[in-house]
């Protein structure tokens, strides 16, 4: 049995098999498919979603979802946990910087994937480091999310000001001389902070299902992090398939600190920092789908 104790004094609870009743019914009515999400994430997901809409169990869920299918959107945002920061892991993006993008200095084209972008703080962070290695415009930016309300934060690109000490320090990690740059890509106002206008051309929003739609592609490098830790094995491996797929021969996949990948992961990508979780596609592998 599933107990949450949410803002309120109020508890939901759920036993495993209502759980999995309601996922198969979600699959089959709507075509959302949370069959091989990780189990207590998505335990944790929909705990906060009924506290916050007042649910006491699942079937007041599915009869309001019945009853009202715009929601499923809202509900859909309320369980997809969307954490990310400017400059994340400073050392990974250093790596980014000096290891992966001198590769495709040559190239006349980038395409880069961001799957899982949430509120788009990465893919400006891709936009400023592709601005400092004078490659910003000759690379499409493609940032996708299953969740419209992350999508709509990241075209928007309007930030608390609470986030932004944590941000800049991240900044500065990533490049300690960065900061006489920082007017070139943020605008501070009373209440918050926007990314400016220059740093958002050439980046394509849209809105994306990694699990079911085809992947976005062909891409010379893609950015999936902290993504996968929501995915059983399974998962994992159809998506990591996925990946392998979409990018050109020689492309690199960046995943995050904590994404744990399954064995056969090794036989797809191999890895050229291992410690900053970038990985190079093998391209010699005979049947993908055998895996």
């Amino acid at each position: 049995m599933m107990l949450i104790s949410g803002d309120t004094d109020r508890q939901v609870d759920f036993t495993d098999e209502e759980l999995n009743a309601f996922v198969t019914a979600v699959n089959a009515r709507f075509g959302l498919d949370f069959t091989d999400y990780e189990r207590k994430s998505l335990r944790r997901g929909l705990g906060r979603l009924m506290t916050r809409y007042g649910f006491g169990n699942l079937m007041e869920v599915w009869a309001k979802m019945l009853q009202d299918r715009s929601v499923i959107i809202k509900y859909v945002d309320e369980l997809m946990v969307n954490l990310t920061e400017l400059f994340r892991n400073p050392d990974a993006w250093q790596a980014v910087r000096n290891e992966v993008l001198p590769v495709f200095e040559k190239k006349e084209s980038l395409k880069i994937w961001h799957a899982g972008c949430s509120t788009g703080e990465e893919v400006y962070s891709m936009a400023i480091v592709l601005r400092q290695k004078n490659m910003q415009d000759k690379t499409s930016l493609i940032a996708t999310d299953l969740s419209s309300q992350a999508l709509v934060e990241a075209k928007e690109a309007v930030y608390n000001n609470m986030l932004w000490e944590r941000y800049r320090i991240n900044f500065l990690k990533y490049d300690p001389m960065a900061a006489v740059q920082m007017p070139n890509f943020f605008v501070r106002e009373e209440k918050h902070f926007t990314i400016t206008d220059a740093l958002k051309k050439r980046i394509t929003f849209l809105r994306h299902n990694l699990v079911h739609e085809e992947p976005i592609g062909p891409c010379d490098i893609i950015f999936c992090r902290n993504v996968m830790i929501y995915f059983d094995e399974n998962l994992k491996m159809k998506v990591i398939k996925k990946f392998h797929s979409a990018l050109r021969d020689g492309g690199y996949l960046i995943i995050g600190y904590y994404d744990i990948t399954p064995e056969a992961f090794k036989l797809l990508f191999e890895p050229v920092n291992a410690s900053a979780r970038i990985y190079r596609k093998i391209s010699t592998v005979r049947r993908v789908s055998d895996l």
